[in-house]
């Protein structure tokens, strides 16, 4: 039965031992755009505010205000070399951190134009999870092909482009298939983009786009089945995986 409320006695279905209705309430109030929007500029800040120096410096209109290296691998960037140094959490916060200001607004950009269509279809508890998905997914193809270091929400962006392209090819039909060519176009071309512009991790959006696809494929869309209290379970694991990566990317690099 997936009625929140029985029909005869009035009594809700609490599941998950209890913590689905909290999972509910705390999923429900998320508004997910608003959210990473915050996490990356907070996390753009900080990596300003601990090398200013390197801030100010102006090599070019697509590099103004980029944070230095040695900030930015203290907040959580990613590579080959973190690998080898043990720092798994790096796949999650680089997701989060960026280069300069044009590489921030411009993944925000994506971010809120492709979130709601994807929450939408899926719900907000399947969103983080496609989100993250993607962004990890696009980390690991490129720290298994190019090893270079790298940070920005590109491959969760294109992690949201490959859960709408899941969708449309699993949905079918007239509204299916103006979904996937949209979303796939739109990938099409922001691939291509990417190869005309310096220092674009390739690889990151590749490795996102597949990430997201196949998460779309795991978790399923609202027109399959409803969102669930495992779902809603597994977004808050998600968001507190994130946040202890975080904690651990501080702790390494101030405390250590």
């Amino acid at each position: 039965m997936d009625a929140a409320v029985c029909f005869y006695c009035g009594a809700r279905r609490p599941g998950l031992w209890g913590f689905g209705p909290l999972a509910a309430r705390l999923v429900g109030r998320l508004d997910f755009a608003r959210a990473v929007t915050i996490v990356c500029v907070a996390a753009y800040v900080a990596s300003i505010l601990l090398d200013p120096r390197a801030a100010a410096q102006f090599r070019s209109p697509f590099d103004l205000l980029s944070p230095g290296f040695g900030a930015l691998v203290t907040l959580g960037m990613t590579g080959e070399a973190a690998w080898r140094a043990g720092w798994w959490w790096t796949l999650l916060t680089a997701i989060y951190l960026h280069g300069s200001l044009l590489h921030l607004v411009f993944n925000l950009l994506w971010v809120r134009q492709l979130a709601p269509a994807v929450e939408q279809l899926f719900g907000t508890a399947r969103l983080v999870v496609i989100f993250t998905a993607g962004g990890v997914a696009g980390f690991v193809l490129s720290n298994i092909a190019s090893g270079t270091w790298t940070i920005g929400a590109s491959g969760a962006v294109f992690g949201l482009l490959g859960a709408m392209v899941a969708y449309g090819r699993s949905r079918g039909g007239t509204f299916g298939m103006a979904v996937f060519r949209q979303y796939g176009q739109w990938a099409v071309l922001m691939f291509i983009f990417g190869f005309f512009m310096a220092g674009v991790n390739n690889w990151g959006h590749a490795g996102g786009f597949v990430g997201g696809y196949l998460a779309a494929l795991a978790v399923g869309h609202g027109e399959h089945r409803s969102e669930r209290g495992l779902d809603r379970v597994a977004a808050l694991a998600t968001v507190g995986m994130t946040v202890v990566a975080f904690t651990l990317a501080l702790w390494n690099g101030f405390l250590r």
